[in-house]
């Protein structure tokens, strides 16, 4: 750990004042060094406001049919506890422990006929839109991953991408993103899971002798630049200049900073539940208000996800607790997005990665269901106030608009100024690849 000597006396979230120190490394992967988690932006400059993605993934796979699309014409071993209420948004109607939700459902659109699941506990599809099955060589990036590829950064002190899920041993379903072919350098920032800042330091090194340091630095990179003609030197030049921009800059650290935050506004997303439910992640409401801060510093793309949905039993009982933590979180997200005005420019997307049964075990859960699942959309220009396919009586299968993962990652490139059919990337076999699959195309109902 290093010690990066201050002199302004604003104070973290920790209440140490920066006159003592900078935190700068809590973003971190493995044993990689700041430079190596920064390779992937590339120095392109843009205009601002500019165009982001917030997604929200809930792993485990949350029960479509009592949150979003209750079937309350279906037999008492399929319809659940749940009753529904009515939205803002005429015929609409969701679970009555969204209240806030209702409220806003002009703003936002339901997908109720999500028919592609993998039949997996796996983040991999949700975050990069691809089959886990027949990958090319190096495994399909994430939406991150190629974003901060094709887009770089808009600002040398903010990550293009940034993770704010929190690693859950072994569990591959709670990851922000692979990077896939791609490699390492255009890997999600990853934030810890405490607040992001609690890790990361450059001890009693002050300001000005950082820069005498890359001064001398530098110097040395300009001898072996000279002597390496695969001009590997002039990259990692681009990195460590990328890396020093991080560390010398207060921005990363103030976006991460939620004590920074408007108490009002901080209110309206609500207060968490730091504690893991089994396998599963915390339920950090804060985390929906710490990716607003982030795009708004310059973060392209940030990922992160709430609680754990798999409720094999139990499912009304934990559903109780968990769907009010998720009203007030994503309610206070698309209400702060609006009232910034950066609505038309940042796209927000809330998923898990299949539905459950229609009909309720023994012991009140229900079973993994891949044949359908649901989406929420809001931001992003998109059309709003309005329903996507629909499922059968039992909610069970899909009967009208069957929907891809990939056309929905489609509208996501769109909304973001990617062109899926013309923006093609390399392979490691040397192949270019599409951005989606099967020929994919944005929703004609959002766009």
């Amino acid at each position: 750990m290093l010690t990066l000597q201050g002199s302004t006396s604003s104070r973290f979230c920790d209440g140490k004042s920066r006159r003592d120190f900078l935190k700068i490394g809590g973003l971190a992967m493995g044993g990689l060094s700041l430079p190596d988690l920064l390779r992937a932006e590339a120095q392109q400059g843009t205009r601002k406001p500019h165009k982001a993605v917030i997604m929200v993934f809930l792993p485990g796979g949350p029960s479509h049919q009592d949150i979003f699309d209750l079937k309350m014409d279906a037999p008492s071993e399929i319809r659940g506890e749940f009753k529904p209420i009515r939205t803002n948004v005429s015929g609409l109607q969701i679970c009555e422990h969204l209240p806030l939700m209702a409220k806003m459902m002009d703003k936002c659109t339901l997908i109720r006929s999500m028919a592609d699941c993998e039949p997996q506990h796996d983040a991999f599809q949700c975050l990069s839109g691809r089959s886990v099955k027949q990958q090319p060589p190096g495994g399909w990036p994430s939406l991150g991953s190629v974003v901060s590829k094709l887009q770089g950064q808009v600002d040398s002190a903010v990550p293009s991408f940034v993770g704010l899920a929190p690693k859950m041993g072994a569990m591959t379903w709670a990851r922000n993103g692979d990077p896939g072919f791609l490699g390492v350098a255009n890997a999600p920032f990853q934030a810890n899971r405490g607040g992001g800042t609690s890790d990361m330091s450059l001890n009693g090194v002050t300001l000005e002798r950082l820069r005498d340091r890359h001064a001398l630095l530098k110097g040395f990179d300009d001898f072996r630049r000279d002597m390496d003609a695969s001009g590997l030197m002039s990259g990692i030049d681009v990195f460590n200049e990328q890396a020093l921009g991080v560390m010398t800059s207060p921005k990363l650290l103030n976006a991460l900073d939620l004590s920074k935050e408007d108490p009002r506004i901080a209110a309206m997303y609500g207060k968490g539940v730091n504690e893991n439910r089994d396998d599963g992640g915390p339920r950090l409401t804060e985390h929906f208000l710490a990716a607003r801060r982030l795009v708004e510093a310059g973060a392209r793309v940030v990922t992160l996800a709430f609680s754990r949905w798999d409720y094999h039993n139990d499912n009304f009982k934990q559903l109780r607790e968990d769907l009010p933590l998720l009203d007030r979180a994503l309610s206070g997200l698309i209400t702060d997005l609006h009232q910034r005005g950066m609505d038309k420019d940042v796209s927000v997307v809330v998923w898990g990665e299949f539905g459950r049964t229609p009909t309720i075990n023994a012991k009140a859960g229900r079973d993994h269901w891949p044949r359908v699942s649901c989406a929420l959309l809001a931001g992003g220009g998109m059309k709003h106030g309005q329903v996507i396919g629909a499922t059968d009586r039992l909610g069970g299968e899909p009967t009208d608009r069957p929907v891809r993962f990939g056309e929905v990652f489609a509208t996501l490139y769109h909304n973001m100024g990617i062109d899926v059919n013309k923006v093609t990337l390399t392979d490691l076999a040397g192949r270019p690849q599409y951005l989606v699959t099967d020929g994919s195309q944005p929703m004609p109902e959002l766009v």
